[in-house]
């Protein structure tokens, strides 16, 4: 994301099931990294500005924002806070980055979703849920957010074609 940056904040819902796991994951992999992480909390609308307001004290050089529902389902309006406030990050959700938010990685919710409608069809079908195989995704997707090198004032994005079945650009 930012390769000089010591100091990285996460932003998590405490109120998520997944939250201390995910946690976990990262501390292992900043004392790897040798990183700082701060760890920040929102699970409502309303804490998303007192997060934003508090990136700058901390100096923190990008901010990852943990898997959760909630972020997904406002992942616009967190890319709009990053550009705001001129703060890298990384969501899970391909729409932050075509938002404005700089870079995205996780599975595909599409292709979830295209799953689930498999797996429910076969069900309405008769078959049993048990009987159906455990499959794994098809792995994850990144995308990331071009800005023209120079260019000022807001971003501007046009939809762009994967250059992969892995990545995609958003200019």
């Amino acid at each position: 994301m930012v390769p000089t940056a010591a100091v990285i904040a996460v932003l998590v819902n405490p109120t998520s099931p997944t939250a201390e796991s995910q946690l976990r994951n990262l501390q292992a992999r900043r004392r790897a990294l040798g990183l700082q992480l701060h760890i920040l909390h929102a699970s409502t609308e309303r804490d998303f500005d007192a997060v934003f307001a508090t990136l700058p004290q901390l100096r923190a050089g990008g901010l990852v924002v943990a898997s959760d529902t909630f972020f997904a389902t406002h992942g616009e309006q967190l890319a709009a806070l990053t550009v705001r406030h001129a703060v890298p990050a990384i969501h899970q959700s391909r729409d932050f980055a075509i938002a404005g938010g700089l870079m995205s990685y996780g599975g595909s919710f599409v292709e979830s979703h295209r799953q689930a409608g498999v797996y429910t069809g076969r069900i309405l079908k008769g078959d049993k849920p048990a009987d159906l195989p455990v499959q794994r995704g098809r792995g994850n997707s990144s995308c990331f957010h071009q800005q023209p090198q120079g260019r000022q004032g807001p971003r501007r994005h046009r939809p762009s074609r994967p250059r992969s079945p892995e990545t995609d650009a958003v200019r």
